[in-house]
């Protein structure tokens, strides 16, 4: 079709549904044709408030490899090792993020890890990240830690602050 037109090809999941479903039904449909390279826009529909669909499409074009601006965050999932509230961790390490006003400048890779034993090591491709433990965490940069942290929020507030120094420098 690309090389009978002269327009972009659009591209969209239409009826997709609410937001995990959607997501879900935008990515497999709209990702594997961009991986074949085909379509020029996307439009992903949800049955949800429109940022949500702008955000789903940006991360549908950065997994796809189309996009790369702004940090991107790794997590593990919880397991046995988990012994903090590591999905609360990565919400508000995401939130922070999002409100950040120089962090869509920053393309960095940021890891939220659940067990202080693996996680440095699974994650040392991030350029910064905490790895949470009972009564300790750590902060490392590409695997290396930097400092251990006594407290769940006293490790999320050096964290926060260590994330920042590499956003606004």
């Amino acid at each position: 079709m690309a090389s009978r037109v002269q327009y972009p090809l659009h591209l969209g999941v239409t009826e997709a549904g609410t937001p995990m479903r959607g997501t879900v039904k935008s990515a497999v449909g709209l990702g594997l044709l961009l991986f074949e390279g085909i379509g020029d826009t996307i439009r992903v529909s949800l049955t949800a408030d429109p940022v949500q669909e702008a955000g789903v499409a940006w991360e549908i074009l950065r997994a796809a490899g189309l996009r790369s601006r702004g940090p991107e965050i790794v997590s593990c999932p919880t397991c046995g090792r988990t012994e903090i509230d590591l999905i609360g961790l990565a919400e508000k390490v995401e939130a922070h993020l999002q409100s950040h006003p120089r962090a869509a400048e920053c393309d960095i890779k940021v890891a939220v890890m659940g067990c202080v034993v693996n996680g440095p090591g699974e994650a040392r491709e991030a350029d910064i990240g905490l790895a949470g433990g009972r009564d300790k965490g750590v902060i490392f940069r590409k695997g290396r830690i930097l400092r251990s942290v006594s407290g769940q929020d006293a490790l999320l507030a050096a964290f926060l602050e260590e994330l920042d120094n590499i956003i606004n420098n």
